[in-house]
């Protein structure tokens, strides 16, 4: 964490970094646990990062809530964030049911964005996990873990630079054109996954 993170988060600080590194460790074995001898680790690569300072105010902001570090542990599902990146979209589902079936989280909630993509094209797969807290009086915080593909991954990169990045012309065009490679990008990811099987099958 950064310096002034740390000064935001306060007493809340260490217990934060001690459930980003459980995540990190959790997700990495049940990653692990998937792989066998002839399947490597479903995961292209795994991240996990606390919400920075600026980054909550932010979202605090614009959710119309208090800007401090009890607002966001009590009313956001992100301020622990995990993701998971897949090469092929039955992994996620695959890793999805893993973690159900771990017991080592209360899954509070699934939001399956690849089933049912967000009208600009975004696709993902977000599970919200409860875990215990246990400082200054708050007893649990909700985590998130996101997965996708590899091209989900790109596409969701480039939409995060559209959306913070001032003073860009041609928006309408842009997000045009980004709906349009979502939806090209799902249909080689659905592809893909059935070459993959095909070839499974032997």
């Amino acid at each position: 964490m950064k310096q002034e993170d740390l000064a935001f988060y306060g007493i809340y600080a260490q217990r934060l970094e001690e459930i980003h590194d459980m995540m990190l460790r959790e997700i990495q074995a049940i990653l692990d646990g998937i792989s066998t001898d002839s399947e490597k680790a479903p995961a292209e690569h795994l991240k996990c990062r606390v919400k920075g300072a600026e980054s909550l105010k932010e979202k605090l902001r614009r959710n119309g809530l208090p800007e401090t570090p009890e607002s966001g542990l009590t009313h956001l599902s992100d301020l622990v964030g995990a993701r998971v990146v897949t090469h092929f979209i039955g992994d996620i589902y695959t890793v999805l049911d893993e973690i159900q079936k771990s017991g080592k989280w209360q899954v509070k909630k699934v939001k399956d964005y690849i089933a049912n993509a967000k009208p600009n094209g975004y696709r993902s797969l977000h599970v919200i996990i409860t875990i215990p807290f246990g400082v200054g009086g708050i007893d649990t915080m909700d985590a998130e873990i996101q997965m996708r593909t590899i091209a989900m991954d790109c596409w969701a990169s480039l939409e995060h630079q559209l959306k913070y990045k001032k003073n860009i012309r041609s928006t309408a065009l842009i997000v045009e054109e980004l709906k349009r490679c979502a939806d090209e990008m799902a249909s080689t990811d659905l592809s893909m996954q059935t070459i993959r099987d095909l070839i499974q099958r032997g």
